[in-house]
């Protein structure tokens, strides 16, 4: 059994194609076809069910590919500890971040881990937070921002900072004249939300529940900008983040924002990696640089 077999089947796993998988391990079809095969007459099982149309794993395949997984993510780590450790803050770093963080953190994150770490080459991926978990587990990431709580104990996370929501009305909504609210105030009224598979979908989903307010079903957003339009047009009200409010590249006409003046709902990031990583020192450090965010940032607004 050799690692480019095990290779050949996690790639037939993601693609469940020959074709494809062969191209994207740069040998021919032939090649993976018959070291797939070997690989199943040494094991003693099948591991592939070919139909003529398409591919499938069997029981026995699907158990071989996640082992294949851990081997390989454990040997990718045991090249990169030997990189490391001859240049520990150069290299490569492969951060994610999800779309309703991504362009209001980066901002101010980036440019200070670069002036930390002027070696290390930052790779930034936006993606919905259930694909960076997956691409975390794969192994295709190195770290990723993230909203808790994330269940996977196969993570390390390091808390960075605690943000807080604010209601955004139109400027001519009654709310408008005033700073502040009561979190059980939003009972009276209905918010817009953002689409399925955005956490913070989830997160104001939990803090409607909590206030006993309600969704405007008859409108979901695929962006938190969408949202803000939306506000700005006077079509209905919205949470935001925090960090959502203090882009001055974003103008804010027509919209109102209050604080909640009780229960303070909000969300917490962390950066998380896998615990077996050989750059936890590395994303330690990271993790400790994106702390020193401006507080003023996260602060009250009057």
């Amino acid at each position: 059994m050799t690692l480019r077999e095990l290779q050949y089947l996690v790639a037939l796993a993601d693609h469940r194609n020959f074709r494809r998988a062969a191209e994207a391990c740069l040998v021919s079809q032939p090649t993976l076809s018959t070291q797939l095969r070997k690989l199943e007459e040494e094991l003693g099982v099948p591991l592939v069910e070919r139909a003529p149309r398409r591919v499938m794993l069997t029981p026995a395949g699907r158990e071989a590919v996640e082992r294949a997984r851990r081997i390989l993510d454990e040997v990718e780590q045991l090249k990169e500890g030997a990189r490391r450790s001859c240049a520990a803050e150069a290299g490569a770093l492969k951060l994610g971040v999800f779309p309703t963080l991504g362009p209001y953190l980066l901002p101010h994150v980036v440019p200070l881990i670069r002036a930390r770490f002027p070696d290390l080459e930052l790779l930034l991926f936006e993606e919905k937070s259930a694909a960076l978990i997956s691409r975390l587990n794969y192994g295709t990431l190195d770290a990723a921002f993230l909203a808790l709580p994330v269940h996977d104990s196969h993570f390390h996370s390091e808390f960075l900072f605690e943000e807080p929501f604010l209601l955004a009305v139109p400027g001519t909504h009654a709310l408008a004249s005033r700073d502040n609210l009561s979190i059980t105030e939003l009972s009276r009224y209905n918010l817009m939300l953002l689409e399925d598979g955005h956490c913070l979908r989830d997160q104001a989903l939990d803090v409607c529940q909590m206030a006993g307010a309600r969704e405007k079903s008859e409108f979901r957003a695929t962006s938190l900008e969408t949202l803000r339009q939306m506000v700005a047009a006077g079509v209905g009200m919205t949470l935001l983040p925090m960090l959502a409010t203090r882009n001055p590249a974003q103008p804010a006409e027509n919209i109102h924002l209050l604080e909640f003046s009780d229960s303070k709902p909000s969300r917490q990031i962390a950066m998380l990696w896998r615990k077996t990583s050989a750059m936890g020192r590395l994303l330690a450090d990271v993790a400790q640089v994106c702390r020193a965010l401006p507080q003023e940032l996260l602060a009250r607004r009057h």
